[in-house]
């Protein structure tokens, strides 16, 4: 009997995920484990409809690995769009990495799926990827951030926040009020942080992430990616179904001396709390000193 990938259940396992596939999707379970990385491990499982496929391809990989990848429609996955290309190789979800001896039967998987697959990579008019689960939260460096599915809210912690933070007060953002929100992976950038973009400050330049009381920002142990990537696709996609018009990035504002001086000095407290090395406080201080 020919084997059509077609069928329901057709499996195929590789490091650290399975991709299950069925006649209309390809379900994605995560493996669990200390090699595993923590994004996968906190998005468990996920179900792409063949629609939110643009294409497949296969490539060689390292050490003797061969990596089957799912290339996702522009605008089906309120993950990847939060995201906006700020994921590393190892942390995309749609990557499957397989030992080189089965680059065989990727090669079979990889043209079954192709053919199944009936888009012409256009931009999807909505989400057709469910995001995470709500209700989320996360620690930032200066507050927490909680997401009820309503409205976003931000604590501020008195040994992190900014005093325009503070002198503004926590704060709750419902997303029938915002417009969407730009993430800057703490991976990627010096000053990552979530900032939520409201409709009523539209075409404003936007303050520091740290002077801002509608932004959280990141800092060494606090808004790792696991964690503050599914908060913000949650948001967005919670912010796209109340019909707000997309938007996901701002442009970036100048560095302010004082915040930078202020974030050193914030540094210094984690320091002699015994949270971060005397290496890494080295480090970091260089690089805002540099910054001036």
């Amino acid at each position: 009997m020919p084997h059509t990938m077609s069928r329901m259940g057709d499996v195929l396992a590789g490091f650290h995920a399975t991709w299950e596939f069925e006649s209309d999707s390809v379900r994605i379970r995560f493996e669990r484990g200390i090699r595993t990385p923590k994004l996968f491990q906190s998005l468990g499982e996920r179900r792409v409809p063949l629609e939110a496929i643009a294409g497949v391809t296969l490539t060689p990989g390292r050490r003797g690995t061969v990596v089957l990848r799912a290339v996702p429609r522009p605008g089906a996955d309120p993950l990847m769009e939060a995201a906006a290309g700020q994921l590393k190789e190892a942390s995309d979800p749609y990557r499957l990495v397989l030992p080189a001896d089965r680059e065989t039967l990727a090669e079979y998987y990889a043209d079954e799926l192709s053919g199944l697959l009936t888009g012409d990579g256009d931009p999807a008019e909505r989400f057709l990827v469910a995001p995470p689960e709500t209700p989320r939260q996360f620690k930032a460096y200066d507050g927490k951030a909680s997401f009820d599915g309503k409205a976003v809210s931000f604590r501020w912690f008195w040994t992190g926040a900014s005093s325009a933070k503070w002198k503004a007060g926590d704060q709750s953002f419902p997303v029938t009020g915002l417009s969407g929100v730009a993430w800057r992976s703490p991976e990627v950038f010096d000053d990552g942080h979530l900032r939520l973009l409201r409709r009523e400050a539209a075409g404003e330049q936007p303050s520091q992430p740290d002077q801002d009381p509608a932004a959280v920002v990141f800092g060494l142990g606090y808004g790792p990616v696991h964690e503050s990537l599914p908060f913000a696709a949650a948001v967005l996609a919670a912010v796209r179904a109340a019909g707000a018009a997309p938007v996901t990035s701002v442009p970036a504002p100048l560095r302010d001396p004082a915040d930078i001086a202020e974030r050193i000095r914030h540094l210094g407290e984690l320091h002699r709390a015994g949270l971060v090395t005397d290496e890494e406080f080295s480090s970091k201080k260089a690089e805002l000193l540099a910054e001036l």
